[in-house]
């Protein structure tokens, strides 16, 4: 039974969206499988029903409120925030630039005394710009109708979303680039790339 309504979960995503009839007959398997909610918590099927919802939601302009936080979070949520989802074990990264120069010196070399040369010439190289994709921290990633609140071990800040002037989409997570002369690109790998940005965006688009 179980097995078979996993299958209707993944037929209900044939389109990408999930629709409202078809989370209520989802939700009617469940009852008549007799499949516990709370058990069902950490299931990836389950997780990929409340997501589609989550996303329906958000696209409809609505502000889901389908998640329940057992606990406390460390961050310091404005007035009428409300949390959307929360990603545990959220790798974060900062693209790094840096500058090189490749060539060499040219020129001759003149023969002073013994074991002493002068050279004439001078360095001619290229300057050259790597960029480096740098681990910073692990930590909580969460989302907000307001922001992005990041907590690891050696960083924490909070990001609003009329300060995301980008979007970088990756299978496993997002890339966002802020409205700041010195921000640099930042990605957090959450697992799930399509729910990620899809989440993102549009919270970004109705904030």
């Amino acid at each position: 039974m179980y097995d078979s309504w996993k299958i209707c979960i993944e037929k209900a995503f044939d389109d990408g969206i999930l629709s409202v009839e078809e989370e209520n007959r989802l939700s009617e398997m469940m009852e008549a499988f007799e499949l516990n909610k709370e058990e069902l918590n950490s299931d990836p099927a389950y997780q990929k029903l409340v997501k589609g919802a989550i996303l329906r939601d958000v696209l409809n302009g609505v502000i889901p409120e389908r998640v329940r936080v057992e606990g406390s979070l460390p961050f310091n949520f404005q007035k009428n925030e409300k949390i959307v989802w929360v990603f545990q074990n959220v790798d974060y990264y900062e693209k790094r630039t840096r500058k090189e120069y490749v060539g060499g010196y040219h020129g001759f070399s003149v023969r002073i005394a013994k074991g002493i040369y002068y050279r004439v010439g001078g360095f001619k190289g290229n300057p050259v710009i790597k960029t480096e994709t740098i681990h910073i921290d692990t930590g909580i990633l969460a989302i907000t109708n307001k922001h992005l609140y990041f907590s690891g071990y050696k960083k924490s800040f909070r990001i609003k979303y009329g300060k995301i002037v980008a979007f970088e989409p990756f299978s496993d997570g997002i890339g966002i680039q802020r409205d700041a002369q010195t921000a640099k690109p930042q990605i957090f790998v959450t697992g799930d790339g399509w729910f990620t940005v899809n989440l993102i965006q549009n919270l970004a688009r109705i904030s």
